[in-house]
């Protein structure tokens, strides 16, 4: 690593970092003449040549044609972040893209969080990938079925807290498409009560109690056992404006850590306990995905009150504006932080972290007169 020793280690990292931001800006290798032009009119081309010499011997600088300019390399990114995370970046567009987040205040957390991710992408132009504490309290406020085929029916149920649940569930009896839309509808009238509805074949009966019975137990299982961090993913399609990942082989190779939850979890606890903004850049990441060493994340804790509930990353190309990133993200945690803090007082919510002890009940009433109804019910 380059020491700030003399007045010619302290030029070649200005000269590095010189050509680091002209390559974040242009993503196209960096002659002399071009650095020269941008800043350093007191150098002779010559002498930036020795420099670029000198750093491409260190590890920093590639040449990746013999006549052109260079490219920094991935041990050049970690450098410049080391010491652009120290002076984050924050531009007043983006702040201005962000700040309606922090005026919301809803009971519907998960679908805050949903569309706080969603926003962050759009901003970053960037994937990104968040985790979550689970909120208490919430229940199924609406279900809705799919037919598969003649067997299967898809589940839907849609929690008061902007959860998305799925189940598939089988049955013995065929159910033509209107058949599946009045045990829909017997369901509804089971969750929200009002007038029952009528007209239900014995078969189509039969399925409703089956399929009410089935669900609310899964539901029960998957509310009172917390394991894992609930996980939001989007913006994997933005990757597509990086040149880096125009080939289909390395979009898919970089996007290999969303596709292995656990390690995901991994890497954003990792965060959480560093209590800090951190970042991964190409090798670094192979701890957690060995195929997506052409990228880097930026992730950053952010808490709930003084608790911390999780972290934020965004996934891209080693090629990406660090500083600004870093501005971005530390704003970004800071909102999550007032806008949830602020919703969990004002609606009087709780949360809890993953556990694997022993199952969480914490509205056992409830829980209680809903296994009572289903074994009365059968």
């Amino acid at each position: 690593m380059l020491q700030k020793h003399s007045k010619k280690e302290a030029r070649e990292l200005q000269v590095l970092f010189a050509l680091i931001d002209l390559y974040l800006e242009i993503g196209k290798p960096i002659g002399s003449n071009t650095l020269k032009d941008h800043g350093f009119q007191s150098l002779s081309s010559a002498t930036i040549r020795n420099y670029f010499a000198t750093l491409e011997t260190q590890g920093y600088l590639r040449q990746p044609h013999a006549s052109g300019g260079r490219t920094p390399t991935n041990k050049a990114f970690r450098l410049y972040a080391s010491e652009m995370i120290g002076e984050p970046q924050l531009f007043p567009h983006i702040e201005e893209q962000l700040h309606f987040l922090k005026q919301i205040e809803s009971p519907n957390l998960s679908r805050y969080l949903q569309k706080a991710a969603e926003t962050l992408s759009e901003t970053t132009g960037l994937a990104t990938f968040l985790s979550s504490v689970r909120f208490d309290h919430d229940f199924i406020l609406e279900i809705k079925l799919v037919g598969i085929d003649h067997e299967r029916v898809l589940a839907v149920m849609i929690t008061d807290f902007g959860q998305i649940l799925t189940e598939i569930l089988s049955f013995n009896h065929k159910l033509s498409s209107f058949g599946i839309k009045r045990v829909e509808a017997h369901l509804q009238w089971r969750i929200k009560g009002g007038e029952e509805p009528e007209n239900l074949s014995p078969e189509e009966e039969g399925a409703a109690h089956l399929f009410y019975n089935e669900l609310m137990v899964r539901y029960l299982v998957r509310y009172s056992n917390f394991s894992d961090e609930d996980i939001y993913r989007t913006g994997f399609s933005r990757l597509l404006n990086y040149p880096e990942f125009n080939d289909p082989i390395a979009l898919t190779t970089g996007l290999s850590l969303f596709e292995n939850m656990s390690h995901m979890r991994l890497l954003l606890s990792d965060c959480v306990r560093n209590g800090s903004l951190s970042y991964w850049i190409g090798s670094d990441l192979a701890p957690y995905a060995s195929a997506a060493q052409g990228c880097s994340v930026i992730a950053i804790p952010y808490s709930i009150g003084h608790s911390r509930a999780g972290a934020i990353g965004i996934l891209g190309p080693c090629r990406i504006p660090y500083k600004t990133l870093f501005g971005t993200l530390s704003y970004f945690a800071d909102i999550l932080n007032q806008a949830l803090t602020k919703s969990l007082l004002k609606f009087k919510l709780t949360f809890r972290q993953p556990r694997s002890d022993s199952p969480y009940l914490t509205h056992e009433e409830k829980l209680a007169h809903k296994l009572l109804e289903i074994k009365e019910k059968k």
